[in-house]
């Protein structure tokens, strides 16, 4: 109720092993600011492929390269309705900057940035210029609350990868949906009986 919740995640974290929570969190509209370090591969356990490895991408442990296709956190942000969806890139540092702000600043719940970050240890197929080559801003005209526009800026990857304010929707938060909780916590509630 008082404080502001932000997370920081790698993309494996965020969209692997807490895979399920990501998804509930967003279902739920919960408060909260998720800056998740995308770089495409587990860092930390050596290079392995993570779920938004690209298709083909050969790792250490993946060596005839990742089989999987890549889980798209954007898209199922934006399908889950999402109060907040962007995409930076940590190259664009003044771009960094106005995303988290935008953020941080955002009162409709759950607000997802997903940070394309290279890993220059285990990655070396998306590497700094690989993203400098590809990433381009939204454009200002881009309406954010126009979902299926949003979406199919989620979907482009590759020549061209959008970055920016993908998708914005106006809905109750978790907190303001659920009648008991509007006024004080639980635990509020309970100390005062």
């Amino acid at each position: 109720h008082k404080l502001e919740v932000v997370i920081t995640s790698g993309d494996g974290d965020m969209y692997g092993e807490g895979g399920n929570h990501f998804i509930h969190a967003i279902r739920r509209n919960i408060s909260i600011k998720a800056f998740v370090h995308n770089n495409q591969v587990y860092g930390l356990t050596k290079g392995q492929a993570s779920p938004t490895s690209d298709l083909g991408m050969v790792t250490k442990i993946q060596t005839h390269g990742v089989v999987s296709l890549p889980f798209n956190p954007l898209a199922i942000a934006i399908v889950e309705d999402c109060s907040f969806v962007a995409r930076s890139f940590t190259g664009a540092r003044d771009h960094l900057r106005e995303m988290m702000v935008t953020a941080l600043k955002h009162k409709g719940g759950f607000a997802l940035l997903d940070i394309l970050q290279p890993c220059p240890s285990f990655n070396r197929q998306n590497t700094f210029k690989w993203y400098k080559d590809r990433v381009k801003p939204i454009d200002a005209s881009h309406d954010p609350y126009d979902k299926s526009i949003a979406l199919e800026m989620a979907l482009k990857w590759g020549d061209e990868i959008p970055i920016g304010i993908l998708y914005r929707n106006r809905r109750d938060t978790f907190k303001a949906s659920q009648n008991v909780l509007a006024e004080q916590s639980l635990i509020e509630q309970y100390a005062s009986t």
